[in-house]
């Protein structure tokens, strides 16, 4: 079987560690989690370990239009 003839066009990736660390709302919104949720959260206390769990909205234009460029599917 002959191969697909190429357009010169290439194949646009997502950049993995962006598209675990931020989502897009339904609303187009992007959002990102807090850092800080892993471990050493012993000592911590409950409330803020609940402080944790929300995603917070990218503020910063340039950071929005990066995380674009990185991950380009997940708009």
């Amino acid at each position: 079987m002959p191969r697909k003839p190429r357009d010169g066009k290439y194949k646009l990736k997502t950049h993995k560690a962006t598209a675990k660390r931020f989502r897009v709302t339904g609303t187009g919104m992007l959002v990102r989690t807090k850092g800080g949720k892993s471990h050493l959260r012993r000592r911590t206390s409950k409330r803020t370990k609940r402080l944790f769990d929300e995603m917070i909205p990218v503020k910063g234009r340039g950071i929005v239009k990066r995380v674009h460029r990185l991950a380009p599917n997940m708009k």
